[in-house]
């Protein structure tokens, strides 16, 4: 079964956020093992924005080192590749092929990522050129998926 591990800098503060990613890790988990891991946003220090993406590279870099799994880091960025559901399919179904079936996915805070984060990242998967709040992209994510998931089993789904 693959595994994902999720790193996301920010918590889903509103309601609708939290429930929109239970309900996705639900139906996701018949699929996937999936990890979330909730890194503090930094933007609430007041900070300046160097140092605030200073400081959340230095706890994603952690949370990667804590984890201790050997796995290829995707990181959403807008800058990325775009990419279709379909696409995402195939990915994953080669990842969980491979013999190493874990994928972790990073999703910067409000500011983004610093540049550190974009050269330990393996990939950067973009969701287009507009650009979504941190926690509108985590939810996107978790949908994308659980979509690709279905996509691999040759189960329907809504188009």
């Amino acid at each position: 079964m693959l595994a994902i591990d999720l790193i996301a800098v920010g918590k889903l503060k509103e309601r609708y956020w939290r429930e929109a990613a239970a309900e996705y890790e639900k139906r996701l988990s018949a699929y996937a093992q999936l990890r979330v891991f909730e890194l503090p946003d930094r933007s609430e220090h007041g900070d300046g924005p160097e140092a605030l993406l200073k400081a959340e590279a230095v706890l994603i870099i952690d949370c990667l080192k804590r984890q201790r799994t050997a796995a290829p880091l995707i990181l959403l960025d807008i800058g990325g590749v775009a990419t279709s559901s379909e696409h995402l399919a195939t990915r994953l179904s080669a990842q969980e092929a491979s013999g190493n079936p874990r994928l972790t996915f990073i999703i910067g805070g409000s500011h983004g990522v610093a540049a550190e984060i974009r050269k330990v990242a393996n990939e950067r998967l973009s969701f287009g050129q507009i650009t979504l709040p941190h926690n509108l992209a985590r939810i996107v994510l978790l949908e994308q998926l659980y979509r690709a998931c279905r996509i691999n089993r040759g189960e329907p789904y809504h188009k």
